[in-house]
């Protein structure tokens, strides 16, 4: 599947739920491609916003198009907030010492970072985030840091050979950013888009299915 494809099927996706292929921002994934991998499958293409997940490999990849958007989709350690700055949405705030600890970091360089939180909503044990009962007091304690910017939930939905079995996931993820008021959703990768666009991601996260002829 090429980055065209991907985006034909994520219209498609769209207009089956009703809603407009330009309500669904397409994040490619670019961790462990090199960047002339980057350049034939993703840059030819158009300005998509490059998701990564490393922050070694990330730096090395924002130096060689500083000019491009950059989002952080990967698991995040306090010790790494200072390499933050260069990405312009975070999707993976999986904890309210995490957000603070970002939020020190940020006001100390001034500026205000736009993050996602991160929710577990399978309960997966190898899998980070919010549990669906910790979100409340989350949302809260995090909404109230007024150095970030908070934007919006991300999920990851258990890995499946049929998408229907997780429409479930994204349903309920779509479910709690409504009662809270939030309304960016970064749902849905290379196996299970369309299911998540069908169920109101505004953002997928799709990295696999790009790099293939």
């Amino acid at each position: 599947m090429s980055l065209p494809q991907v985006l034909e099927r994520i219209a498609a996706a769209a207009a089956r739920a009703g809603r407009g292929a330009g309500e669904v921002q397409l994040v490619a994934v670019t961790k462990g491609h090199g960047l002339e991998e980057i350049e034939r499958y993703v840059l030819r293409y158009g300005d998509f916003p490059l998701g990564e997940n490393r922050v070694q490999e990330a730096r090395a990849k924002i130096a060689a198009w500083p000019e491009r958007e950059w989002n952080f989709i990967g698991p995040l350690q306090r010790n790494k907030v200072r390499y933050m700055r260069p990405f312009s949405l975070i999707h993976s705030i999986d904890s309210v010492g995490l957000a603070e600890a970002l939020a020190r970091r940020a006001e100390r360089e001034g500026y205000r970072p736009r993050i996602l939180l991160e929710v577990n909503v399978a309960r997966e044990p190898q899998k980070h985030g919010f549990t669906p009962e910790e979100l409340d007091v989350g949302i809260k304690r995090i909404g109230e840091i007024e150095t970030l910017d908070l934007r919006g939930l991300m999920t990851m939905a258990p890995l499946t050979d049929d998408p229907e079995d997780v429409r479930w996931v994204f349903r309920e993820l779509a479910a709690m950013a409504s009662h809270h008021g939030l309304k960016e959703l970064s749902m849905g990768m290379s196996n299970d888009f369309e299911v998540a666009v069908e169920e109101g991601a505004t953002m997928v996260r799709v990295g696999r299915a790009l790099f293939t002829e």
